[in-house]
């Protein structure tokens, strides 16, 4: 009878038709594994999506908030003090009110901003060529001891504080164009301020130059040397013109990163509110002047507002050069497409 029993369990599981109690268990192990796979799912991709997605809209209301934060407090010297904008780009009378109440001094900021316009042009001058020569020279002349040694030792540059490049020029550039050039007022001038800036900003135009001409294709460079052209006429007349908005971007990167400095600089320029009468001449610039008095302003008064106007045009220079490195990274990815 047993195998009578047993016989007709196994026909039955042999034509397809299982017991109901396997059938439940089945369904049941498969409702378990649906549940693990789903929370799986959701922990792998939705909380890793949403968590990224958070960060992300995170920066971007910071930037916001930091710009609304500067333009309010910015436009305090104009609306609130009723100075003009002209007054404040191109007139050199600074001498605002230090009290939270009081008004009718001068907020001209000219002296500040021709202070920050030539110190980071003429580092941007003195360092371009050496970057971009390094650059080259990592990528294209010495491919592995570049990315080996000479690259590693660029990015060192990138880690060491700011105060370390202002005590170095305080205490070794100083003196050294003080006793060179025998300038009248030291060696406090723009000419030290944009020999520590160019130092500071050619790992950043370096770094970003050298991904830029790698990132350029092979078949460029094969194509040339097929023609017949030398090492350096690949270099001069193909890699560059390919990498050009690479580099572009580079030196804008490095603008930026001049135009921020605050701290190297305000340790050797001089802090004179005063055109420089030449490149030996001490002056001063818009951040200097940030970090040196805000701290000594009466808050809400007028050279406090006026300081948080320099804040904003620093914030608005520095969109625009965003704005400039996404222009001329746009205009290469055309030019490579086409």
């Amino acid at each position: 009878m047993e195998s009578t029993i047993l016989n007709f369990g196994t026909q039955a599981d042999a034509a397809g038709h299982r017991p109901a109690a396997l059938k439940r268990e089945d369904s049941m192990s498969n409702v378990h594994a649906s549940k693990k796979t789903k929370g799986y799912y959701f922990r792998k991709e939705y909380l890793g999506r949403g968590i990224a997605t958070g960060c992300g809209l995170f920066i971007v209301v910071l930037t916001l908030a930091i710009g609304v934060f500067l333009l309010v407090r910015g436009t305090g010297t104009f609306t609130r003090f009723h100075h003009s904008i002209l007054e404040f780009l191109f007139s050199s009378d600074w001498s605002p009110v230090d009290t939270a109440t009081g008004s009718g001094g001068g907020v001209g900021a000219a002296v500040f901003i021709a202070g920050s316009l030539l110190t980071c042009g003429l580092a941007l001058l003195m360092i371009t060529p050496f970057s971009i020569g390094a650059a080259i020279f990592m990528t294209e002349i010495a491919p592995k001891s570049g990315e080996k040694i000479f690259r590693p030792a660029v990015e060192i540059f990138v880690g060491i504080p700011s105060v370390v490049y202002g005590w170095i020029g305080l205490t070794v550039l100083v003196p050294w164009i003080k006793n060179v050039f025998h300038p009248k007022m030291g060696g406090y001038s723009v000419l030290a301020a944009s020999i520590v800036l160019a130092v500071m900003i050619f790992p950043t135009i370096t770094t970003v130059a050298a991904d830029a001409i790698r990132s350029t294709p092979d078949a460029f460079r094969k194509a040339g040397y097929g023609l017949g052209s030398t090492r350096w006429q690949v270099i001069y007349r193909i890699v560059l013109p390919a990498s050009r908005s690479g580099i572009m971007t580079g030196i804008i990167l490095g603008l930026a990163r001049a135009f921020g400095e605050a701290l190297a600089v305000a340790m050797v320029i001089g802090k004179t509110r005063a055109f420089p009468k030449n490149l030996l001449s001490p002056t001063n610039n818009l951040t200097a002047e940030i970090a040196a008095d805000m701290g000594n302003t009466a808050s809400g008064g007028e050279a406090n507002m006026a300081l948080w106007t320099m804040a904003l045009l620093l914030f608005l220079i520095s969109m625009l050069f965003i704005f400039l490195i996404h222009l001329i990274s746009g205009k290469g990815i055309l030019q490579v497409e086409n």
